[in-house]
């Protein structure tokens, strides 16, 4: 809150008022109200408090679209018994709440399975909140997942604090509670459900995630931090409104008041990525981006600001239906010496309970070349040349049911190149996780239909005209 009076304007520090000389703003994802914070003049003005909001664009970042197929991931995010949707993102989201959840085994990880779940908007309770909740569930290790289209700055970093200093684990992702049947899971009565404290049942899912705006702080503040690859993280800069007592201030007076709190509201988050030993240049793309857009960070920025400096992320394997049953996963990768990371896609789609299609899309290499997929006793060769859109390509190899379950009964499988009229052949191989295969190919067999009556030859091809390969509507990597 800015005073303004029969006096010169003078900033003073409140503690619960968050005051414009309190270094902890507030950074809200909403819009500003459309009337004036400002009273006209002459009539006395109410206290109110000064606010860091920010906005982003009233459109998902382009990023957040889903890497392959017709796979919608968003589509149970709807909000419940509203009329409308407000083109204020954080407006359909509620509160952040934070529940304990218990998956399958290795739901979240080797050896996890049951994590922390923060979902929604990063309100001015989102400290306290998570203090209560971590009291109710007692000094347990466990990882926090966050999709949050950020909030409150002052709480952000304070959660962040108390990240640190418990020395946990923060990720993104979007939990998808059991308990709440086929009510939307940004609904009131899965929000709900979320709040109640019990313990729930559910999946995390990484595509579709998003941890914007305050929520990036929030994650930065973490010992241990794991982005993965298909989540968003997005920044903007902050926008301060001031509401003013006991009259309305000259321009100048209004102009070095705004000038005062962006300067403070800088110097706090600056302040908090230095302490953490981050990379301030996070701060310097929020500011470089106005008020009104959003920023989806880059794979080489989440590295260079320390957010996650992994070199190599890979995802799970994952089972999402549409239209069409997919398992899906991506890694990121980049070598010493590179500067950009490399897109690596690998999705498993059925013809049938007996016939599968597997597809790898990468960045596109000079030459054919051959490409194949081994693990123990299992071999196969992909078709070859590979398909190419722009600058990726895409390979497929097909197998049957019993390849299929080998490959996701082995820890992991190595697919290897040969250029093709080498002099000197050599053959460079590239690892692939078997994470959370065996239970993605379970969920896809069971969507599919039952076995033809004729069964197509193992490792034959089939043709692409009859069975169009669902990498073909792929949105290629950024």
């Amino acid at each position: 809150m800015v005073s303004f009076a029969k006096t010169p304007l003078s900033l003073s520090l409140q503690r619960g008022g968050i005051q414009i000389a309190a270094a902890l703003l507030l950074l809200m994802l909403t819009s500003a109200p459309s009337r004036s914070a400002v009273p006209p003049t002459g009539k006395p003005a109410a206290s109110a408090k000064a606010s860091v909001q920010q906005k982003p664009a009233l459109q998902q970042p382009a990023a957040r679209a889903t890497p392959a197929a017709p796979v919608k991931p968003e589509a149970d995010l709807k909000p419940s018994k509203r009329p409308a949707k407000s083109p204020r993102l954080a407006d359909n989201f509620a509160p952040i709440s934070f529940a304990l959840v218990k998956g399958p085994a290795d739901a979240c990880g080797p050896g996890c399975d049951s994590w922390i779940a923060a979902e929604g908007k990063i309100d001015g309770g989102a400290a306290a909140r998570l203090r209560k909740f971590m009291k109710q569930i007692g000094d347990r290790k466990l990882p926090i997942y966050f999709n949050s289209p950020g909030g409150n700055l002052e709480q952000g970093l304070a959660i962040g604090n108390w990240l640190r200093e418990k020395k946990a684990s923060a990720r993104v992702g979007r939990t998808t509670i059991q308990e709440c049947g086929f009510e939307p899971q940004e609904g009131e009565v899965c929000t709900r459900l979320k709040q109640s404290g019990r313990e729930l049942h559910g999946e995390v899912w990484t595509r579709g995630a998003m941890c914007n705006s305050a929520c990036p702080y929030v994650i930065l503040g973490a010992a241990t931090r794991d982005i993965a690859p298909d989540a968003t993280l997005a920044v903007h800069s902050p926008r301060v409104i001031l509401n003013f007592t006991g009259g309305v201030p000259a321009p100048e007076v209004r102009a070095k008041a705004l000038q005062q709190a962006m300067a403070r509201s800088d110097k706090m988050v600056l302040d908090y990525i230095t302490r953490l030993g981050a990379d301030p240049g996070l701060l310097t793309v929020a500011r470089s981006v106005p008020f009104e857009g959003m920023r989806v960070l880059t794979r080489e920025e989440i590295a260079r600001f320390g957010l996650d400096r992994r070199e190599r992320v890979e995802s799970p394997w994952m089972f999402e239906a549409a239209s069409r049953g997919i398992a899906y996963k991506t890694i990121l990768t980049r070598k010493d010496g590179e500067a950009s990371f490399r897109t690596t896609r690998l999705q498993l789609v059925c013809f049938d309970q007996d016939r599968f299609e597997l597809d790898v899309e990468r960045n596109a290499a000079a030459g054919a070349g051959a490409l194949s997929i081994a693990s123990g006793d299992i071999k196969l060769n992909f078709l070859s040349p590979p398909r190419r859109t722009s600058d990726r390509e895409t390979w497929g190899v097909f197998l049957n049911a019993s390849q299929m379950r080998a490959l996701a009964s082995a820890p992991g499988a190595d697919l290897s190149e040969a250029p093709l009229n080498a002099v000197r052949p050599g053959v460079s191989t590239f690892s692939v996780g078997s994470e959370g295969l065996q239970n993605a190919l379970k969920k896809l067999t069971d969507s599919c239909p039952p076995p033809r009556a004729g069964v197509h030859p193992s490792g034959a091809p089939i043709p692409w005209a009859r069975f169009p390969s669902p990498q073909a509507s792929a949105q290629p990597a950024r």
